[in-house]
């Protein structure tokens, strides 16, 4: 009996082990890698989508023209973006050299997380204190996007990297969505959490839920980052290591490494394809998320439905980021990818077309469903295409590409905006992003280029 009942829980663990390896969460620093998706989402969630951009227009820009603050929001974004897709691959060259990327990681986690945290502080008509720090704060999130996303290529296998990093996605989807789930139960229904609440509130008082959820959103960042660093290797320095020569000949090492890695952009034309494809087509997806409340706002959307919409992005795209990897392993990343530049042309067109809440909710259930899976699997794609031991240069490009997601789509929206004054008319210039995105990434050899990695 006591046989039978070790082998009935040794094939409880096999299925169990088998199942996570379907989901791309088989070993522990997969697991660990692919949780630092779930710490750093609720940054993304609460600052970057839902409860900040609304706080930020209604408190920090009080008194202020509506569209005044839409703008000066969206030019804080722009130039937060401009200066972290300036410093990736810089940063990206030294991480490689030096063989630091965690280091890298955390000193940006750092940046980031203080800066979200500081943002407790931000009352009525402190806009340059919430713009700054929302700055600092996407410069430190974008920041170590690039060092984690340069880590993938280190610990996943070629056959499980498009699940592992459409794991990492739906984790995001899920810790990014609880805690947004909590910020706003405590901000809609501050009494039930001890919280002040009714008339006659002081200033403070008033806006202490949306603060609380700023500083819950930094602790809840570095709680969830721990894993990584316990779990998850550093990979190997190479052996002519820079580690001790003074900063500025690590500087200049670096500018020679990142216009060495221009030119070898060329050896590695699969890989320059999707890149360039990414950034295109990442501009349309960045600009919707970045911008799809303010836009909300300025049709008559109240909070409480864009904030619930945002909260059901997150839900909705957690089975779809997995069902996109196990796409992926049938028709290949590559058409996963266009298929979901298909449904964003489609989100762009209900865009324009959107009057009201209830198409509000339903565009949000559009984007839940290709959102993750779109943007993981252009990661794990990139992946496949360049050289490891350049990784994090690599993908400082990369980040380059998608920072510019938060410059050239909200940029064009701001200046048509600026021009027309309707946003409706902006959010039809996005679908150039996703049909030009989209026939550049028909020209990735996708076999060739993994060739290519492979000979480097």
């Amino acid at each position: 009996m006591m046989e039978l009942a070790d082998g009935e829980a040794e094939a409880g663990e096999s299925r169990g082990r088998n199942w996570l390896e379907r989901l791309g969460l088989g070993r522990p620093e997969l697991r660990a890698w692919a949780l630092y998706d779930w710490a750093n989402s609720a940054m993304m969630c609460t600052i970057i989508t839902a409860v900040f951009p609304i706080y930020y227009e209604q408190v920090a820009c009080k008194g202020m023209d509506p569209a005044k603050a839409r703008q000066t929001f969206t030019g804080s974004t722009t130039l937060a973006m401009i200066m972290i897709a300036i410093a990736s691959p810089l940063l990206g060259a030294i991480a490689d050299m030096r063989g630091g990327k965690k280091r890298m990681l955390g000193a940006f986690l750092g940046l980031g997380a203080g800066s979200v945290a500081a943002m407790y502080f931000i009352h009525t008509g402190d806009v340059l204190l919430a713009s700054v720090l929302f700055i600092l704060a996407n410069i430190g999130a974008n920041g170590s996007f690039v060092f984690y996303d340069a880590l993938l290529p280190h610990i996943a296998r070629d056959d499980e990297i498009d699940r592992v990093s459409t794991a990492g996605y739906a984790l995001g989807y899920i810790g990014g969505g609880l805690l947004l789930a909590l910020n706003l139960a405590w901000i809609l229904y501050p009494a039930r959490f001890g919280l002040p609440s009714g008339a006659n509130l002081t200033e403070s008082q008033s806006t202490l839920g949306p603060r609380l959820a700023f500083l819950s959103v930094a602790i809840w960042w570095v709680v969830f980052a721990i894993p990584l660093f316990l779990r998850v290797s550093e990979p190997k320095a190479p052996p002519a290591s820079i580690e001790r020569l003074p900063l500025a000949t690590i500087f200049y090492q670096a500018i020679l490494r990142f216009l060495e890695t221009v030119r070898s952009l060329r050896r590695y034309r699969q890989a320059f394809l999707m890149l360039l494809a990414f950034l295109v087509y990442n501009d349309g997806i960045g600009t919707i998320i970045r911008l799809a409340a303010i836009y909300g706002k300025g049709i008559g959307v109240k909070d409480t439905v864009i904030i619930a919409a945002v909260l059901l992005v997150q839900f909705v795209g957690i089975p779809f980021a997995f069902l996109f990897g196990m796409l992926a392993d049938r028709i290949g990343a590559k058409r996963s990818i266009g298929l979901g530049l298909v449904v964003y042309v489609g989100i762009c067109v209900f865009g324009w077309l959107m009057t009201n809440a209830i198409h509000f909710v339903i565009l949000a259930l559009l984007v839940g469903a290709v959102q993750g899976g779109t943007q993981a699997l252009s990661r794990s794609l990139f992946a496949r295409l360049i050289p490891r031991e350049q990784s994090a240069e690599f993908f400082g490009f990369f980040g380059v590409a998608e920072k510019f997601a938060g410059i050239l789509g909200p940029g064009l929206f701001w200046i048509i905006d600026l021009a027309t004054g309707q946003g409706r008319t902006a959010i039809l210039s996005v679908i150039a992003f996703f049909v030009i995105g989209g026939a550049i990434l028909a020209m990735v050899d996708v076999k060739s280029g993994e060739r290519e990695a492979a000979r480097a």
